[in-house]
């Protein structure tokens, strides 16, 4: 996918986004690879809302240029030790979402953070979320960044405890879908446990099938963002410009 394509589609999710309320004032940032290596990368600029942006807002940045990128003004600090040391350690990561949703980081903040597999939605996620358990401030350094990276290992999602929700997809329709559904399987369970009652689990075999069926329906993924965004080209057509 070309850049001006990756531009529409990362500024299509941050709206679909805001409509959502997943945004956090003016915080939180996604990023799409363009070069091959994954070293060049798009990312919204510091402080900007994610209902506002624009393709043409983001900015393209090199993860190779380090200390004079970490000061410049459009680049917000945590948004470069996260994003920067993905796309810089991890190439295979083509587009990388954070967010504070509200129920998915109310998940994070329990002792306990794993996302249950009491239905279909929760059991999306079944032994396939790396846990950061060494939440210690804002991300604001290269080191945390890297030990963000380390902690997401072989997975494509980082639950961030006592933080948020990273997720990683290889391209933006994938990952948009992926943060939706994660965001909608973490407030089912959290409505569950608001109930009192104990969790009616799935059995290990029954969520593991159920996790596998979702890996095997990467179109319904894609189909979900195609929709998303043909609701924006009547609405809120801007988002392209």
């Amino acid at each position: 996918m070309d850049e001006h394509q990756l531009r529409i589609d990362l500024a299509a999710a941050f709206r679909c986004f805001a409509r959502l309320g997943m945004h956090e004032a003016v915080a939180n940032h996604f990023s799409a690879a363009v070069s091959a290596d994954g070293r060049k990368f798009l990312m919204n600029r510091k402080w900007q809302h994610f209902s506002q942006i624009k393709a043409s807002d983001l900015l393209l940045l090199d993860a190779d240029d380090g200390e004079e990128l970490a000061g410049h003004t459009d680049v917000d600090p945590t948004a470069w030790a996260i994003h920067g040391q993905i796309h810089r350690r991890a190439p295979h990561v083509r587009v990388a979402l954070h967010l504070h949703p509200v129920y998915a980081t109310a998940i994070a903040c329990l002792k306990d953070p794993q996302i249950k597999p009491i239905e279909q939605n929760t059991a999306r996620y079944f032994n396939r979320v790396a846990l950061d358990t060494a939440f210690g401030g804002m991300a604001d350094t290269a080191a945390e960044g890297a030990r963000l990276v380390e902690a997401l290992g072989d997975k494509s999602r980082l639950m961030m405890c006592n933080h948020g929700v990273l997720v990683t997809a290889s391209t933006v329709g994938e990952a948009f879908d992926d943060m939706y559904t994660l965001e909608r399987a973490c407030q089912i369970l959290t409505l569950a446990y608001s109930t009192g009652q104990p969790l009616n689990l799935l059995s290990t075999e029954v969520a593991e099938k159920t996790a596998r069926d979702w890996e095997g329906i990467v179109d319904f993924s894609m189909a979900h963002f195609e929709e998303m965004k043909r609701i924006l080209d009547k609405e809120e057509p801007s988002y392209a410009d």
